[in-house]
């Protein structure tokens, strides 16, 4: 492993045990193995380093996570089972460790939005690779869809995942079963058609 890549390494541990805003370079220059001096040669910042640790977490570790166990898991059934199981893996995926920590980290980028502009727009830009992803995984669209269908379908499951997320980690007795949110989904489409 070269210096970057363990520099990304050192980022995404430290971002894990200490947040966004409480990692300093020092700490990721020391998880990382390598000098200080390393992170501006590599990224130019700590902040675009601590960027790129999170894009990679976000779209590499928990797509992977929650997508390989889909793949695992499919079977056939339909498309509302389909919705069902992958609420399910979503859930299932923060009891692990790792990624509970991402996405509290995740709501602490959110957080920190009205103080580091810069920071909310990385991050805006990176859900906005994972809209498309998103709508092929819970199974509302296919590859061939339309981009504008695929960006509109997936935007509505990010607003869903954000806060389905966010009550399970907050108070994960109230928020919803996979199907409870496709009978709601179905409820709220039926009323709309009517």
């Amino acid at each position: 492993m070269g210096n970057r890549e363990a520099l990304i390494e050192g980022a995404k541990t430290c971002l894990l045990e200490k947040g966004y805003s409480r990692t300093t370079a020092r700490d990721i220059a020391t998880a990382a193995g390598v000098s200080l001096a390393a992170i501006g040669y590599h990224f130019g910042s700590k902040e675009a380093l601590l960027n790129e640790a999170m894009r990679e977490a976000l779209i590499g570790e928990w797509a992977a996570e929650v997508g390989g166990a889909m793949a695992a898991r499919e079977a056939g059934g339909g498309s509302r089972e389909r919705f069902v199981a992958t609420w399910r893996q979503v859930v299932e995926s923060l009891s692990n460790p790792r990624l509970r920590a991402l996405w509290a980290t995740q709501f602490e980028v959110l957080s920190l939005g009205a103080s580091h502009p810069e920071l909310v727009a990385e991050l805006s830009r990176m859900q906005g690779e994972a809209r498309e992803g998103l709508a092929q995984m819970f199974g509302t669209v296919d590859a061939d869809s339309d981009p504008e269908t695929a960006q509109a379908v997936g935007s509505f499951l990010q607003a869903l995942m954000l806060g389905v997320v966010a009550l399970h980690l907050f108070d994960a007795d109230s928020a919803p079963t996979g199907q409870e949110l496709a009978r709601s989904i179905r409820l709220v489409a039926d009323r709309l058609e009517g």
